[in-house]
């Protein structure tokens, strides 16, 4: 059959006159950032001992500056805020502080005591503090507490031109909330040692953000457009100092742990019974200077990280599961903001993890910071063990962010992953790569060229990455266009490319084809006219997902177009349809080895699909996704449901299901997939807390439990009780059963 090449001139034409469209609109658009001039505290220091505590003491903060208005920022983005909220800012020698009084009707929604649960934190009333130390709106930090004191914080980063928050990044600090009648009062003890800054800068970029479940609004200080997240960094305010900040307490951070488990594989039959460990290790954050700090971990221990979530796949390829480690996680935007979907040179699970299964971290360091006011680098070095075959490796990221032209930046990143085995001392694969990444004054419109290139012992040709793309994000017309080029031996065994090997179930070998990827999309918004409109917007998508194969024939097309209806009441409504078209590379066995695997022809099919969200304020909420079309030969229905039930703010017991039914052409198969989450999460205290998960996935064949207690008790030190499990689907005999006992302290 011949093959479909890839039509230029529709494609690019359509592309490329999206970007010359908003390319004019950015040129007649340009909005000045004023808001650090506009909106300014000149911060006081303090005049009397300041206890925090929530308690409203008539004297305490009487002698400082108080923000009285904050501005409607979503649903709409004009006007005050229709509820008061009063906040005031000091600081010691040790601590800046802050004070705010949120008036209300003394109608209060806290989904869950947890901490640093960032969608409950959302998804709750709340008062929250952006701060940009370095106010250079590339990176800083976030800080909030719901109406129950539930605490996050979060690191926040700019790529592209969105800030990033990323609640995995933990630092001590201490708050207090009280309720009252009519208002509820936060304080905040926020240690200057937990940030990193240049002591002689005398202006920070700083926002406050109030949110109001009883009537669905974002407040913030000050005043930008809905489109923009409510911690976006291009908007903050100023905080100014009078004199140098002071650098209070140590320049140093320890954190040891020691852990106690017992775990047993069942499958292994020489396996009789529980292995058990007591092992220790220490983790330290030291400030090399007031803007860079050095993290080193000594024998790191993930046990008391959070289960990964099972998932159905029906793909071709493998599926990548997020980073739940926290030592990764901390600092990881300065190397994990490179590349595209389509390949990334640095993905964190790729190291201490193989196929699945732990393989010991010996030590790491990571370096992050600033080195000059627009300059941030980072470097991270780590050393694994032997593991059964599995040789020990050393792993090294190095990475540069240069700020330019405003929020523009130059970046550049080299990973290496070396074997230490002195038989095979050939044996590595490094990656390097620059990208440049352009964002507009008004941060509307962003623009990323990316080059990389990866090498290994074979010497490999056609070994690059490369792309272009960029994203307009205006308040009603919001659109894309990228071009993704991968080659056949862009090898990136650090990080990853989904898309670039295939099973050829023919040979049974893994192959490598490059390809590269067209991605127009569009999006238009309807804003109601009138102001008491249930609606917040409503709007019209189309996006297209075309991958051709190097030679320029038809890999796989994705066509959609989607109509969204998003609710005051923070209901949803979406319909969508989809038309794809794949020529397969090889026969696939999209439902096993059972049955035989399809050949490799083209196929065309389509589908429809709707999704529907209720109310999140309400003790029952959830949502439900329903489609039904054609896959490849066959036909595809799938329904997913989730529900989730809040006892008050100290429980939540969520549901969450999914159903597949699979009915390939005659000989082929056809299957019926299932996949169970059930989910109880108890806060005793906002100190104290309870996870219980257990899962049901039919096509990995696995029943799993995983109960984990926390006891928070002291700030940054926990005790943990880890218990998992794991189970077959047939006779659910038991796989593998694990206790642990972690506990750590912060020094």
């Amino acid at each position: 059959m011949r093959k479909k090449r890839f039509p230029y001139g529709c494609n690019l034409k359509f592309a490329l006159w999206i970007a010359l469209l908003l390319f004019i609109g950015e040129g007649v658009a340009q909005e000045a950032l004023n808001d650090q001039e506009r909106f300014v505290y000149q911060i006081q220091p303090r005049v009397s001992e300041i206890k925090v505590d929530g308690v409203e003491d008539g004297n305490e903060w009487t002698s400082y500056t108080t923000i009285d208005k904050l501005y409607n920022h979503f649903p709409i983005d004009s006007l005050y805020a229709s509820k008061k909220t009063e906040i005031k800012l000091t600081y010691s020698d040790d601590y800046l502080y802050v004070y705010a009084k949120c008036y209300d009707n003394g109608v209060r929604i806290v989904q869950s005591l947890q901490r640093d649960d960032q969608n409950a934190h959302w998804q709750s009333d709340n008062f929250t503090i952006v701060l940009d130390p370095n106010h250079n709106r590339q990176n800083g930090f976030l800080f909030g507490v719901n109406a129950h004191g539930a605490q996050i914080e979060s690191s926040l980063s700019y790529s592209g031109s969105r800030t990033i928050e990323s609640s995995t990044w933990d630092n001590k600090w201490f708050s207090e909330v009280k309720s009252y009648s009519g208002y509820w009062i936060v304080e905040m003890a926020i240690p200057f040692r937990s940030l990193r800054f240049d002591k002689e800068n005398r202006n920070w970029g700083i926002n406050f953000i109030r949110r109001d479940m009883e009537s669905n609004y974002h407040y913030t200080w000050t005043q930008f457009p809905l489109n923009f997240s409510n911690f976006e960094l291009n908007f903050t305010g100023t905080l100014r100092w009078g004199e140098d900040i002071p650098k209070g307490g140590r320049f140093y951070n320890l954190i040891p742990y020691t852990t106690f488990s017992s775990i047993r594989n069942f499958e292994d039959e020489n396996e009789t019974k529980a292995e058990t460990k007591l092992n220790a290790g220490i983790d330290a954050k030291i400030a090399l200077t007031n803007s860079l700090n050095l993290d080193v971990t000594i024998n790191p221990d993930f046990s008391s990280a959070d289960v990964d979530r099972e998932v159905t796949n029906i793909t071709r390829f493998n599926i990548f599961l997020p980073e739940r480690r926290n030592f990764f996680l901390e600092n990881n935007d300065v190397f994990s903001n490179f590349g595209t979907n389509e390949a990334e040179p640095y993905f964190s699970r790729r190291i201490g993890l193989n196929n699945g299964e732990v393989i010991p971290i010996i030590y790491g360091v990571r370096l992050t910071g600033n080195i000059a006011e627009k300059t941030r680098v980072g470097f991270m070095n780590l050393t694994t063990s032997k593991e059964g075959d599995f040789k020990p490796q050393n792993y090294t990221v190095a990475a540069i962010n240069q700020q330019v032209f405003g929020q523009s930046a130059v970046k550049a990143i080299f990973v290496n992953r070396q074997q230490l085995n002195n038989d095979l001392p050939n044996d590595y694969n490094r990656n390097v790569g620059a990208e440049f990444s352009y964002v507009s004054k008004n941060g509307k419109l962003s623009n990323k060229i990316t080059f990389h290139k990866s090498f290994t012992e074979e010497n490999f040709n056609k070994n690059s990455f490369y792309s272009f793309g960029g994203n307009y994000f205006g308040r009603k017309i919001r659109a894309g266009w990228f071009l993704n080029v991968v080659q056949e031996n862009f090898i990136a065994e650090v990080g990853k490319v989904p898309r670039l090997e295939s099973f050829n179930i023919e040979t049974g070998l893994v192959e490598r084809n490059g390809f590269f990827k067209v991605n127009p999309w569009f999006q238009y918004l309807f804003y109601p006219k009138k102001p008491n409109s249930g609606l917040i917007f409503h709007r019209i998508r189309t996006w297209h997902n075309m991958y051709y194969n190097s030679d320029g024939s038809l890999n796989d097309r994705n066509n959609n177009f989607a109509y969204d209806f998003r609710f005051k009441n923070t209901s949803s409504f979406t319909v969508d349809v989809q038309n794809r078209e794949v020529d397969l590379l090889f026969p696939v066995a999209f439902l096993g080895s059972d049955f035989e695997p399809l050949p490799a022809i083209n196929y065309t099919f389509n589908r429809l699909r709707l999704t529907y969200r209720l109310d999140t304020r309400k003790k029952l909420s959830g949502g439900i996704l329903a489609s039904y079309g054609g896959f490849f030969d066959g036909t595809r229905f799938n329904v997913n449901l989730d529900s989730n039930i809040r006892f008050k703010s100290w429980g939540n017991l969520s549901f969450r299901y999914s159903y597949n039914n699979i009915k390939l052409a005659q000989g082929f198969g056809e299957r019926e997939l299932h996949l169970l989450s059930l989910n109880g999460n108890v806060g005793f205290s906002n100190k104290m807390f309870l996870k219980n998960v257990i899962q049901y996935n039919s096509q990995s064949e696995n029943f799993s439990i995983f109960t984990r207690f926390q006891w928070r008790y002291l700030p940054m030190s926990d005790l943990f009780v880890i218990f998992n499990e794991n189970h077959s689907t047939d006779g659910f005999d038991i796989k593998n059963r694990g206790l642990a006992l972690k506990l750590t302290y912060w020094f």
